[in-house]
C-alpha cells in the first residue's frame, strides 16, 4: 500500500471515531428531558450560541498554532475537548455546566482545521482529491452508523437519550488515542523552519512574511476567491441551519405530536452525502468553465427545498428537506475545498482553510447575533428558516449570474479563437 493511502486511511480512521456520536441527533430531546430541563428558549438563546461563539473565538488561536504545534497535537486535543464535552453533558445539571460544555466544543470545532490540513501537509498534491473525498467521506460514515445506532436505541426502546451519550463518549475516547498514533509531520511550514546548513530557524517576522505571501498569492487568484467565497457563505448556512434544526423539528412536533425520527434523518443524509462526497471525488467535469453555474443552481434548490419546509411546517416534510439539503452541501464542499486546494501554492492549503473557516464563522456568528439573540431581532424558529432560506436563494441567484457570464465568455472566447 502507498504511503500517501496509508495515511490517508489512518486519518480517515480518526474521522469516523470522532464523528460517532450518537446522542447528537437527539441531544435536544436530552436537554429538555428530566435529565436537564432547559426550555426551548434557553438552548436557542442560552446554549447553542455559546458553541457558535466559542468557535470563532478560538479558532483564530488554533489557526495561528496549528502549523507551529505540527497539526498532530491539535487533531488529539480535539477529542480531548471532546472527552471534556460529553462528560459534562453526562454529569451536570446546571445551565452555566452546559455552557462550559459548548465552549469545549467550540474548541473541538476549532480543532477540526487541523484535522482537514493535516493529510495536505502529508501527501503529494496530485493525491488532494482523493484523499479530500476520504476524509470527508469517513466522517459522514461515522455519523451514519451513530444516527442508526441512536435510531435504533431509541425506537427499540432498549436505550434513553442519556444512554447515548455514553457511546459517544467512548468514541471520543477512542479518537484521542488513536489520535496519538498518527505520524507527526517532520517540520513545519512557517514556523521552526531550519535551514539547509542547519545553522539558522524562521524568526517569527520571517513566518508572518510568509503568511502573507501565501495569503496574498493564494488570494489573487480568481478561481481560488469564487471559491472560497461560496465556500465561506454556504459553509455559514449550513451550519446554522443545522445547528438548530433540532429547535425546528421540536416546535413542529410540539404541536403536532409525532413520533421523531431524527437518528434515522441523520443516517439517511449521512449516507447520501458520504456518496456524493465520494462521486466528488472521481467525477471529471471541467469546473472552471461550469462550476459557477453549478454553485449557483444547486445553492438555489437548496434554499428553495428549506423555504417549502419552512412554510409547509410538516415534520416530514422537513425531514425530507433537511436530507436533500445537506446532501446537496456535501457534494459541493468536496468539490470546493478540492478545486481550491490544486490552484494553490504548495503548503499554503491550511492558510487558506483556516481563513476561509474564520470567514465563515464570522458570519455565522453575526447571523447568530442577529436573528436569535435577545439584542438582536430574537425571530421565532420558523421566521429564523425564513431568514435561512433566504439567504441560500440569493447566494445561489448570484452565482447563477455569474456562472451565466462565465459560460457566455467561453463561448465567446472559443468562437474567437475558431474564427482566427
Amino acid at each position: 500500500m502507498e504511503d500517501w493511502l496509508k495515511i490517508s486511511l489512518s486519518l480517515s480512521v480518526f474521522g469516523f471515531l470522532k464523528e460517532f456520536r450518537p446522542s447528537e441527533p437527539f441531544i435536544f430531546e436530552f436537554f429538555t428531558g428530566p435529565w436537564k430541563n432547559l426550555t426551548t428558549e434557553q438552548i436557542n438563546q442560552l446554549v447553542f450560541p455559546i458553541g457558535t461563539y466559542s468557535y470563532l473565538a478560538f479558532l483564530i488561536i488554533i489557526f495561528l498554532i496549528t502549523d507551529f504545534c505540527r497539526y498532530k497535537p491539535l487533531i488529539v486535543l480535539l477529542g480531548v475537548c471532546g472527552i471534556i464535552v460529553w462528560s459534562l453533558f453526562l454529569w451536570t445539571s446546571t445551565l452555566i455546566g452546559l455552557q462550559i460544555a459548548e465552549v469545549f466544543y467550540g474548541l473541538a470545532n476549532a480543532s477540526e482545521v487541523a484535522y482537514y490540513t493535516y493529510m495536505y501537509a502529508k501527501v503529494n498534491k496530485e493525491h488532494y482529491q482523493q484523499v479530500t473525498s476520504h476524509a470527508r467521506a469517513s466522517t459522514l460514515i461515522g455519523r451514519f452508523l451513530a444516527a442508526v445506532i441512536s435510531q435504533l436505541g431509541i425506537s427499540l426502546g432498549f436505550m434513553d437519550y442519556r444512554d447515548l451519550n455514553y457511546l459517544s463518549l467512548t468514541a471520543l475516547t477512542l479518537s484521542a488515542i488513536w489520535g496519538l498514533t498518527l505520524p507527526s509531520v517532520p517540520k513545519s511550514i512557517y514556523f521552526n523552519q531550519v535551514s539547509e546548513n542547519n545553522q539558522e530557524r524562521t524568526t517569527c517576522f520571517q513566518a508572518f512574511t510568509l503568511l502573507w505571501q501565501h495569503f496574498t498569492t493564494s488570494y489573487s487568484s480568481y478561481h481560488v476567491l469564487k471559491w472560497s467565497f461560496w465556500w465561506a457563505l454556504a459553509t455559514c448556512g449550513y451550519t446554522q441551519v443545522c445547528a438548530y434544526m433540532q429547535v425546528f423539528w421540536g416546535d413542529i412536533v410540539g404541536e403536532n405530536d409525532h413520533q421523531i425520527y431524527n437518528g434515522g434523518v441523520e443516517a439517511l443524509l449521512t449516507i447520501l452525502s458520504a456518496t456524493a462526497a465520494l462521486v466528488a471525488g472521481i467525477l471529471t467535469v471541467n469546473w472552471t468553465k461550469y462550476g459557477e453555474l453549478t454553485l449557483g443552481l444547486c445553492t438555489m434548490l437548496a434554499g428553495s427545498i428549506l423555504l417549502c419546509a419552512t412554510i409547509y411546517k410538516e415534520i416530514f416534510v422537513s425531514y425530507v428537506a433537511y436530507v436533500v439539503f445537506g446532501t446537496l452541501y456535501q457534494f459541493l464542499i468536496t468539490v470546493a475545498t478540492s478545486e481550491v486546494a490544486k490552484k494553490l501554492m504548495d503548503d499554503s492549503y491550511g492558510l487558506v482553510f483556516g481563513i476561509n473557516t474564520f470567514f465563515a464563522l464570522s458570519l455565522q456568528s453575526i447571523l447568530t447575533f442577529t436573528v436569535i439573540s435577545e439584542t438582536g431581532f430574537q425571530l421565532h424558529i420558523y421566521n429564523q428558516y425564513l431568514v435561512y432560506s433566504g439567504l441560500h436563494i440569493f447566494l445561489g441567484a448570484f452565482f447563477v449570474i455569474i456562472g451565466l457570464f462565465s459560460l457566455f465568455g467561453h463561448k465567446k472566447q472559443k468562437l474567437e479563437v475558431n474564427l482566427q
